[in-house]
């Protein structure tokens, strides 16, 4: 930022830059100058945009190409596009339930079985 410690020198440093548009626009320059000038902004905006418009129809076009590639028979995209997965999951599921009650049994400790017969000795209050 610019401090001035003039308001008239702000105003003069604006007349000057303001003048020198002004010369540049109404100079006596030849015309065929600005327009060769003209002309080869126009030539390197097209060949800007000539590239950027190849460089995405190819992105596109690779992309296109891979996709067809795959083809709807892949078997990736079969078993997303199926409920197999789902079947599958439940009977593994199931077969684990069963595996594991199978593997499953009771060990009794005797010690701890209740047994109505026997009376918990009690303390006698004296």
């Amino acid at each position: 930022m610019l401090a001035l410690s003039n308001s008239t020198a702000l105003e003069l440093l604006l007349s000057k830059a303001l003048r020198g548009c002004l010369e540049r626009a109404n100079s006596s320059a030849p015309a065929e100058a600005r327009s060769a000038s003209d002309h080869l902004e126009i030539v390197y905006v097209l060949l800007m945009l000539g590239l950027f418009g190849f460089f995405t129809l190819g992105v596109m076009v690779t992309n296109l190409r891979a996709r067809r590639l795959e083809g709807p028979r892949d078997p990736y995209h079969t078993y997303i596009a199926t409920d197999a997965w789902r079947k599958k999951d439940r009977e593994d599921f199931q077969a684990k339930v069963v595996e594991n009650y199978k593997l499953c049994c009771v060990l009794e400790n005797q010690l701890a079985v209740e047994q109505p017969g026997l009376k918990i000795p009690e303390e006698k209050s004296s």
